[in-house]
């Protein structure tokens, strides 16, 4: 008997397939995608946008609401950027622990290449997203149709081949029955903890309203089981002899502790062993600020404790980290002349990094079996007491940034001061590009592994207000707080009315500095004088940028999109105007005026920004002299 089949387009066919999609660890399921993110052109509206439309209308018809949805349908959320929406889509999820995320459609052309973006960070920073951009026509009879790239030398290349580098999977979908070959395959990247990140399926425009008999069992419900990888027996013998020996161990927790819900697993490693526990962007929060062994933010926006801490260590132990150059302080924090490394991660792409002894494993299961094998070992007690004298010499520092009474403007960690203070342990603090991340490595308390949400793979200027919806949507009991510079608010202020078209109240904190803070710190530090790093209007006399400030009134952008504005001046407005926002049910930007020179918290690490080696200008001469005095420290390979 021949199999049943159901006539679809691949449009309808995949708006369905996603729809059955799971994924289950630990026992626990949920669906892969919680929906479908897309800007309509004439490259999907009639392909995938039908097949949305269909499943939710067939839904609809079928008796679901909005709060239970039909088991064939997609929910659908309209961005007004397509960059912006994968970065929602990548917030998402990061917030689920990469356990669930969206798919995100773009129409042929500059909507497709808009996502470029979104789509290396999401690979940089290992987060599953699913992309579908659409291409150009399979059967080339309107060749060229509108916005179709025309490369001579092969007529298949599209612009579309650009996602090919930031994609982890990428196809394109040529014929209606190589979905059912290549789908399977998406989906085992995006579930995969080693290998995920941004897949891409590419849809000509034409075989997205394509008709074919599909067989039913290619819509039956599947389960992705991720899996977590075990330490292969000789690998944790290697580990646990380096560790023994060591005298000064350093543990640096990264991004992948937090996503495979291995918090708890380090907390117990490190109360067991005394060994200190720096952390990276991603994997702040991944210890609680106030443990004992805890020593913060490691690198070149790192603080004094931990980076003393890891200029003599002998050995690191590298839990769930890509050994970013901003964690290695551009490979010279790691100063012992004989450290070692020792690299728990569940990508052995990332494990073989610094020369490491490799534990490739889940970073919770590898931990359980590191301190079965290390029970009743611990670092001595010179040590811990040493590591104790240094994080409370640094929190004391952090107190004095937190509370500088700086004048006329205050300083930004004064406002991330009142923020750590005010938010709840499992709110979210949301941050991506700038000068901010600086600072919140060097002296954010994190106390849960959710509350702190730094975007620092790519370091994307425009992340944090749609990342803002992404988190929201994936954690709707917690309060959202996207810190933004004014610099970063001009890239992707338009995602604001996404927020609010959702009925979906976020905190946006927007610190308005007149300029580009850490781009201007660095421009001078290298002698390059801040030049194009603040906002001046045209000077006619002189021909620069070096007129008087633009009458830019960022608020009042946030207030045209529906957001309620607030803008308080001075730290004790600041905390009243968040408790106000706390209270509000919509969607609340704070504009507060900061100064766009600091202060700014100690620096105790070096970062690998050439300088130019010649120069006829006196300050970039003496910038690569200092440049020359630095390079030496550093050791490209540990």
């Amino acid at each position: 008997m021949a199999a049943s089949t159901i006539r679809l387009t691949v449009g309808q066919a995949l708006v369905r397939y996603l729809a059955h999609q799971w994924t289950e660890r630990d026992g626990q399921r949920q669906r892969l995608f919680a929906g479908a993110f897309g800007i309509f052109g004439h490259g999907n509206v009639a392909g995938f946008g039908q097949g949305l439309l269909q499943a939710h209308i067939e839904a609809v018809e079928a008796g679901f609401d909005g709060a239970d949805h039909g088991p064939d349908e997609l929910p659908y959320f309209m961005a007004r950027n397509e960059q912006a929406m994968v970065h929602t889509a990548v917030a998402y999820a990061r917030t689920k622990n990469r356990l669930q995320t969206f798919a995100v459609t773009a129409s042929i052309g500059p909507g497709s290449t808009n996502m470029l973006t979104g789509a290396a960070l999401a690979t940089i920073d290992r987060i599953p997203v699913l992309l579908l951009p659409s291409d150009v026509f399979a059967t080339r009879k309107p060749d060229p149709v509108l916005q179709q790239l025309e490369y001579s030398l092969g007529p298949d290349v599209t612009v579309n081949d650009a996602f090919r580098p930031v994609s982890r999977f990428f196809d394109r979908i040529w014929r209606p029955e190589m979905l059912m070959a290549s789908a399977p395959q998406a989906m085992r990247v995006l579930t995969d903890p080693a290998e995920t990140g941004a897949v891409t399926l590419s849809l000509p425009q034409d075989v997205q309203a394509e008709a074919y008999d599909w067989p039913v069992e290619f819509f039956e419900d599947r389960t992705w089981y991720v899996p977590r990888a075990a330490v292969e027996p000789s690998a944790l013998d290697r580990a646990v002899a380096a560790i023994k020996a060591a005298k000064r161990p350093l543990v640096v927790a990264g991004g992948g502790v937090i996503y495979s819900e291995a918090a708890q697993e380090l907390r117990d490693f490190a109360t067991a062993t005394g060994i200190p526990v720096a952390d990276t962007q991603a994997g702040k929060g991944a210890i609680n600020w106030d443990h004992p062994s805890s020593v913060g933010g490691v690198g070149a926006t790192g603080n004094d404790a931990a980076n003393a801490l890891a200029a003599t260590a002998d050995v690191v132990i590298g839990i769930g980290t890509r050994y970013t150059d901003f964690t290695t302080a551009s490979h010279t924090v790691f100063a012992d002349p004989n450290v070692t490394f020792v690299n728990l991660n569940v990508a052995a792409f990332d494990a073989v990094k610094l020369g490491g002894q490799m534990l490739v494993a889940d970073a919770r299961s590898g931990l359980t079996a590191l301190s079965a094998a290390l029970e009743g070992w611990s670092t001595e007690s010179a040590y811990r007491e040493e590591i104790t004298t240094r994080v409370a010499q640094w929190q004391q520092s952090t107190d004095e940034c937190y509370h500088l009474g700086h004048g006329p403007l205050p300083a930004q960690t004064e406002v991330f001061g009142a923020l750590n203070e005010l938010m709840g342990a499992d709110d979210i603090l949301i941050n991506a590009a700038g000068s901010m991340p600086g600072d919140l490595q060097a002296l954010w308390r994190a106390s849960t592994p959710v509350q702190y949400h730094l975007e620092y793979g790519f370091s994307c200027m425009g992340y944090e207000i749609p990342a803002a919806l992404g988190a929201k949507l994936a954690r709707p009991e917690s309060e959202v707080v996207a810190i933004v510079g004014d610099g970063t608010y001009q890239m992707l202020p338009q995602e604001i009315a996404t927020i609010v078209s959702e009925g979906i109240k976020v905190i946006l904190v927007l610190l308005d500095n007149g300029g580009y803070a850490s781009i201007g710190a660095l421009s001078e530090s290298r002698g390059s004088q801040r030049f194009g790093t603040t906002y001046f209007t045209r000077n006619a006399a002189t021909r620069s940028l070096d007129g008087a400030p633009p009458a830019i009134d960022l608020a009042a952008n946030a207030a045209s999109m529906g957001a309620k504005v607030l803008t308080p001046s001075g730290i004790e407005e600041f905390r009243a105007a968040y408790a106000q926002a706390v209270a509000s049910d919509v969607t609340t930007l704070i504009h507060i005026r900061t100064d766009l020179t600091g202060p700014n918290p100690p620096g105790s690490a070096w970062w690998d920004v050439p300088v130019a080696e010649v120069s006829t200008l006196a300050s970039t001469q003496r910038a690569r002299e200092e440049y020359l005095e630095a390079l030496p420290a550093q050791r490209p390979y540990l």
